[in-house]
């Protein structure tokens, strides 16, 4: 029933098909650039998390900012308050479910690129690249009359705060140590 632990214990039998300390290690760990890659990856995954909370609280004066807006309009153009509700669940739901791929796809990179797979780093760098042309649009949007609010501000450093996320990951990830990570783990080409 209970198990002692001696020093007699601790041998273990040879497993079948394994036969030297070399292939009982596994694979071999990630080099520092990889795991803090790796690490900056969940932290974007809290930021996103962050910058969805905070979209989701701020779009619950979504419809009443759309019912004044509508309001204002001619007559002839207004839309109904079914219409205007609708949209407005559309866009919560919409918000939503993309704030939940991003933490979904920070997470993922973070683990497929601490597992050394080569596609994984090539796919967080052209995210990064996508993020990058995002950021720079929103920031291009502010030029022109646009009225600054606490809620711009938090926005911008929510958004400002995933792209040096982002560039650092990307950095870590193409270091040479990375480099000589995946590369080592991809397989093997057969010669032809």
């Amino acid at each position: 029933m209970f198990k002692s632990f001696t020093a007699s214990d601790k041998k273990q039998p040879a497993k079948p098909g394994r036969t030297g300390p070399a292939e009982l290690a596994g694979p071999p760990a990630p080099p520092a650039p990889v795991h803090r890659a790796a690490r900056l990856m969940q932290a974007g995954a809290v930021v996103s998390t962050l910058s969805l909370i905070f979209t989701v609280i701020g779009s619950f004066s979504l419809k009443h900012n759309m019912m004044t807006a509508n309001a204002q309009k001619l007559a002839d153009h207004q839309i109904t308050a079914s219409q205007i509700s609708s949209t407005a669940t559309g866009l919560i739901v919409y918000t939503i479910v993309i704030g939940l791929v991003s933490i979904g796809l920070w997470l993922w990179m973070a683990r497929m690129n601490e597992a050394g797979r080569r596609w994984a780093r090539i796919t967080a760098s052209a995210f990064f690249a996508l993020w990058s042309l995002y950021t720079y649009s929103v920031i291009g949007e502010l030029h022109g009359g646009v009225t600054v609010t606490a809620t711009l501000i938090v926005s911008l450093i929510l958004i400002l705060a995933l792209w040096v996320i982002g560039a650092a990951t990307v950095f870590y990830l193409w270091r040479p140590a990375s480099t000589a990570y995946f590369k080592a783990q991809s397989p093997k080409a057969e010669p032809r």
